[in-house]
């Protein structure tokens, strides 16, 4: 995060230039991601120890990391009850009383000569409350002499991320000579205004006080992340990521694209022939992006909506508008069962308009293959469904008017910009079913306008969700085949444990066994997973569709985007297992027809707290959103995307929990300066725009900022 040091400072240089790293010390350092000067600069601690009160031995609270001072009084190893078991002890008194510090391991001899009667010591660790004593457990211990406290200890000390063979005194060693020697060489050029604005201190002074805070900083600013040196920061951070995304938008909107005519040519005959009525926030989505495929730059938007909210119809209205106009449309999903599912849903309407659709995914024969890639080039296929296999070098486009990506959060960010290229800036249209709080939105689809589905089709019932315990399988066993009795299907969801495909194979048959013979023989009931061939698995779900069987035994396959609105209810065994997103997207697939729907999750003997709390989650909401939030303050960012997102939310000190204030703020001054006149090209920016290249340039594409 630099820009031009003197020629004698390299930031980027790597941490042997540090006294005392040597090869064994850089390997453990590079197991924390650490690789040069810069990245131990912003390896910032992930708390602080307060140790400038010392407190007397009587008054050390249990349970808590405390400071104190005493004499040694006896020193020596000793045998633990019966066995052969020994730890060192040394008895430690003050004016107030006594305490014992114990090691499990140590040198014997060693801990004898060091530990000597009569020397003053300095302690820190977390006092216990062991056999009617007071005890410390493997504590930091410093030597002094005098009436003199070492200066080492009396301050707020930083707590940093280890590894094994690490320790603090090592990190701290090293975080300390690296912002000394080379704090005042990290430069930023955030314009002045906002500098003052925001009252942020340099990057030199906020590296300094955060790795090293004097003695008069607020410890519980330090603690909570709220210091005026880590705001300036992540606003540093923060900024620069939006500015690059603002740019990107507005480099969007210069481009020249196709100002799409809307003759209703398509849209309005299949708009007739659906058998059921637009929502009206499917209709207010549709204008939306109508508006946009009317302008003359590239459309780029994001359509947010919960399961089953009817994104996929607004999908092809849109592809039709670009079909009126005598262009292309492609549209990319996750998985081949979705591409699928896709491809059948539109089929029938496609061939009633007489337009020609086909379906390309990594199951595709090569002859099929040969036809659709000649017909796609040629112009004779107006809209191609598939999976990543669309975004090959090999596939080439006549002329692609729309791209859209379904389940957006599966794809990287490049992964879009790859599609993007097969066409003529074409007008690119983003979906998902996952929502996405605010803050991830900002950083993951800040380039891209909003649209939000937020109403469910008319007749739809919540989803009652209730968690069982493994004991009450009887009773839930009981419903399913009550379920299945008054004529509704049901789906029985189980995590894949094992590594091994042979043994998940078994684990999955197993279970459809175990059903079987628990529901009865008179139950039609199927296997569904992710390694069945293309084709068992559309015939399986054919057969679901169509009532020829009665449940599907499935694993995660079904998380995405199946629609069978007979199935009215969701078993998931071992429910903890799975995160609160992939819970709900599973949940989804039930309640979509005009019958109550309900979903059991039950939960195994072993369940954590952690897993009950998502679980209760779950129980108490049926809002996607809601569900999200809580998804997010369990699992932070990087977990609940499942996905680097080719990098955009790697922050180094945002946290985009705790920072999502900032992160406003850092895109309003962004997004704003952006729009000054002549930005692109002013000397008065040009170190911001270098400054740009250097931290967002590969990742963001914007090579041609500069």
């Amino acid at each position: 995060m630099t820009n031009q040091q003197p020629h004698s400072v390299n930031l980027q240089a790597p941490l042997t230039t540090l006294k005392g790293v040597g090869p064994s010390l850089t390997q453990k350092l590079t197991r924390l991601n650490l690789h040069t000067i810069e990245d131990l600069l912003y390896c910032l601690p992930h708390r602080y120890e307060d140790r400038r009160e010392i407190k007397s031995i009587a008054k050390l609270p249990v349970n808590e990391v405390a400071v104190f001072k005493g004499i040694i009084r006896s020193g020596d190893e000793v045998q633990v009850g019966r066995g052969k078991k020994r730890v060192f002890e040394v008895l430690v008194e003050d004016d107030s009383g006594q305490i014992l510090l114990k090691w499990f391991h140590y040198r014997r001899d060693w801990m004898k000569r060091r530990y000597q009667h009569g020397a003053n010591i300095i302690v820190v660790g977390e006092v216990k409350f062991f056999s009617s004593h007071r005890e410390v457990l493997h504590p930091e211990v410093e030597f002094y002499t005098g009436g003199d406290l070492p200066s080492s200890q009396c301050r707020i000390l930083p707590v940093y991320p280890l590894t094994e063979g690490l320790s603090q005194k090592q990190m701290r060693k090293f975080c300390q000579q690296a912002v000394s020697r080379y704090a005042e060489y990290v430069t930023t050029h955030i314009p002045p205004d906002l500098i003052q604005k925001h009252q942020l201190l340099s990057l030199g002074e906020a590296l300094l006080q955060i790795h090293c805070p004097s003695q008069q900083s607020d410890f519980n600013q330090l603690q909570s992340g709220q210091s005026i040196a880590r705001k300036t920061l992540v606003y540093d951070e923060f900024f620069y990521l939006q500015l690059g995304l603002a740019l990107r938008q507005k480099g969007r909107q210069l481009q020249r694209g196709k100002a799409f005519s809307v003759s209703h040519r398509y849209t309005k005959p299949l708009v007739a022939m659906l058998p059921f009525r637009l929502t009206a926030a499917q209709r207010r989505v549709l204008g939306e992006i109508k508006l946009d495929m009317m302008a003359p730059h590239p459309m780029n938007r994001l359509i947010q909506g919960d399961v089953g909210s009817g994104k996929t119809i607004v999908a092809l209205l849109s592809c039709l508008i670009a079909i009126e106009n005598k262009t292309q449309a492609a549209v990319v999903a996750p998985t081949e069962i979705l591409a699928e599912q896709h491809f059948n849903q539109f089929k029938p309407w496609m061939n009633s308009l007489g337009l020609k659709v086909a379906l390309l995914t990594g199951s595709t024969t090569k002859v099929e293959r040969q036809q659709i890639l000649k017909e796609l080039e040629n112009g004779v296929l107006n809209l191609i469904v598939g999976t990543h296999a669309l975004l090959q070098p090999s596939i080439v486009f006549h002329d692609l008017g729309l791209a859209v990506i379904d389940e957006q959060h599966r794809f990287g960010v490049q992964q879009r910009n790859e599609l993007r290229k097969k066409g003529d800036h074409p007008d690119v249209l983003v979906m998902t079913a996952t929502p996405i709080p605010r803050t991830l939105s900002m950083t993951l689809y800040g380039d891209l306008a909003l649209s939000v589905i937020d109403e469910l089709p008319p007749g739809r019932s919540p989803i009652k969700t209730r968690v069982a315990s493994d004991s009450k399988r009887r009773a839930i066993i009981d419903f399913v085949r009550k379920q299945l009795d008054m004529g509704q299907q049901a789906y029985f969801v189980y995590p894949l444990v094992e590594e091994s495909e042979k043994l998940d194979l078994k684990a999955a048959t197993e279970a459809l066994e175990s059903l079987q013979q628990e529901l009865g023989d008179h139950y039609r009931l199927a296997l569904l997973h992710g390694r069945l061939p293309a084709q068992d698995k559309e015939a399986i779900m054919q057969q679901f569709k169509q009532q020829q069987i009665d449940l599907l035994v499935a694993t995660t396959v079904i998380e995405v985007g199946i629609d069978v609105p007979n199935a009215s209810l969701m078993v998931i065994e071992h429910a903890e297992r799975f995160g609160l997103a992939q819970l709900h997207q599973l949940r989804g697939r039930v309640g979509r027809g005009s019958a109550q729907s309900y979903c059991i999750l039950i939960r195994s003997p072993r369940c954590s707290q952690e897993g009950r709390q998502r679980l209760e989650v779950m129980q108490q909401s049926n809002d996607g959103f809601f569900i999200a939030e809580a998804d997010l303050q369990q699992r932070g960012p990087g977990e609940f995307l499942g996905t680097k997102q080719a990098g955009l939310t790697d922050f180094r000190v945002g946290n985009l929990l705790r920072d999502a204030q900032l992160l406003e703020l850092a895109r309003q001054d962004a997004f704003q300066l952006v729009e000054q006149p002549n930005f692109s090209d002013k000397t008065e920016y040009a170190l911001i725009r270098q400054t740009l290249i250097q931290r967002w340039g590969k990742r963001l594409e914007l090579a041609s900022v500069g």
